[in-house]
């Protein structure tokens, strides 16, 4: 480990955040954190600006559940050391049930002798998820402006003062800073540059590159937040804070900037403030996320997005309309967005991400499956590459294909948007496909076929021999008239 920091002290390229630590000893290295951090990032001069010395009070939230003892430690002295005593009003830890921690309240107990009443505990008697966790820190500040963040992070020198003074500007603003990766299993640290938070129409998180939104330097506009976030205490309890509704996680963050886009605030990247954040080798709520995501992002679909509501349900491959799925009681949000004077969806579309593609002019989506081998689903394969396969229907996003009028003339393609044209096994499809019928390449007149070869069925492009496939969601010619109408209003 000492050898692994030699390293890094010698390249100045290496991010800033130096915190290793051996059963559970921190060492904390000030002088590379300063020696990083006086260099360029990123092309701008972060070290050489300039803030006021009246900014507003912090108060820092932490959320915590399985986590080592040690990176609490980590990110609770690395705020300590890196945010100025004047403005650091608390730091909150919110502990969602964990089994930990009895040497936790040992060390908070050493912080006090340093800080006297700086660290606050607070226990949920059972889990709550991440969502209502950030809830209870947010009730419990009392700092001019709250960092919702999670227990295993760790902070730039000067990470606070940009985030500040932004809300000082304005406080409609809700903020984010730039994330750099750390590597669970031997903490590497890889820069991230700068990127906007957007997501797909499943609201799974994606970035979005900045010069879309706005040139830098400076604060830059983004549709959405990963998670973490910073905004006025007061401000954010105004605009309707998170969504209490929401279960565990997965989608409260997309549903907060929709909403604060909507309804009178903005949300923003801060390029000059670095939060190092530990990718986790497991969710600790759940081994798989997608079946809570889906519930929420059809609530996130129900309360704001009006007619683009079908988009939502398509991406999760759901019936249109009919979703079937119990996503809790909407009314109170629906007030809420009457009483704030929202504006549409279709604003936000147009203002705000207009690089969201709509999912118009479908005429079909799902699984796509041959009739001689019901049990196997056209799949987009194994990366790199992604050529198209047959696979053990499971009904997942890799198996999901729309069949749309506007994409390569009737082409398949993937609901991530790699073309499945079947990618590279048809450049072109006919025109007279219909659910039930033969694939046929409309220039050579080869058909998508199924083959038994070496024991497994195999996609091939042959001559055809009448087999027929069948999407599992078929939309009428009367339905795509509708919602084409609804999205012209």
């Amino acid at each position: 480990i000492l050898k692994r920091a030699a390293a890094l002290i010698e390249g100045w390229l290496q991010p800033i955040y130096l915190l290793f630590f051996v059963n559970n000893l921190i060492f904390v290295f000030h002088e590379y954190h300063e020696l990083s951090y006086s260099c360029f990032i990123y092309g701008y001069r972060c070290a050489e600006k300039q803030y006021p010395e009246d900014l507003p009070s912090l108060s820092v939230i932490l959320i915590y559940l399985d986590e080592a003892l040690s990176v609490i430690k980590r990110a609770i002295r690395s705020i300590i050391d890196k945010t100025p005593a004047r403005l650091l009003r608390e730091i909150i830890l919110v502990d969602d049930h964990n089994d930990l921690l009895d040497k936790l309240d040992l060390y908070i107990s050493s912080i006090h002798e340093e800080r006297p009443g700086l660290v606050k505990k607070i226990r949920h008697s059972e889990q709550l998820g991440l969502t209502q966790a950030r809830l209870t820190g947010w009730k419990a500040a009392v700092g001019d402006v709250v960092a919702i963040l999670d227990a295993h992070i760790e902070v730039h020198v000067q990470w606070a003062e940009p985030l500040l003074a932004r809300i000082k500007e304005d406080r409609t603003v809700i903020l984010t800073p730039v994330f750099d990766k750390v590597d669970f299993d031997d903490l590497i640290v890889i820069p991230y540059m700068a990127y906007a938070d957007g997501f797909d129409w499943a609201l799974w998180c994606r970035y979005e590159s900045l010069s879309v939104f706005d040139l830098f330097p400076g604060p830059t506009r983004s549709p959405s937040v990963m998670g973490i976030l910073v905004a006025d205490r007061k401000f954010f309890g105004e605009i309707g804070s998170l969504d209490g509704g929401m279960k565990t996680y997965g989608g409260e963050n997309v549903e907060l900037g929709i909403r604060v886009w909507l309804c009178g605030g903005s949300i923003e990247v801060i390029p000059c403030s670095k939060v190092a954040h530990i990718e986790r080798f497991h969710k600790p709520y759940a081994p798989d996320l997608s079946a809570l995501v889906r519930r929420n992002a059809l609530r996130v679909a129900e309360v704001w997005m009006d007619d683009y509501k079908y988009n939502v349900e398509v991406a999760w491959n759901l019936p249109i309309g009919n979703h079937g799925i119990d996503i809790g009681d909407v009314s109170e949000r629906k007030k809420l967005r009457e009483r704030l004077k929202c504006k549409p969806f279709q604003w936000y579309l147009d203002n705000v991400y207009p690089m969201l593609e709509l999912l118009q002019d479908l005429l079909g989506y799902g699984v796509l499956i041959n009739d001689r081998w019901p049990a196997e689903c056209v799949d987009q394969g194994p990366a790199p590459g992604s050529t198209p396969i047959l696979y053990s229907c499971h009904f997942f996003s890799s198996q999901v294909t729309l069949s749309s009028l506007q994409h390569s003339d009737f082409c398949f393609l993937l609901l991530d948007f790699v073309f499945l044209s079947l990618s590279t096994v048809i450049t072109s499809l006919t025109e007279n496909f219909t659910s039930g019928g033969q694939i046929q390449n409309r220039d050579t007149k080869r058909c998508l076929e199924v083959v038994l070869r070496d024991m497994y069925p195999r996609l091939v492009l042959q001559q055809c021999s009448g087999q027929r496939w069948t999407i599992q969601h078929v939309i009428t010619a009367q339905k795509r008239h509708i919602n084409s109408e609804k999205q012209v209003l």
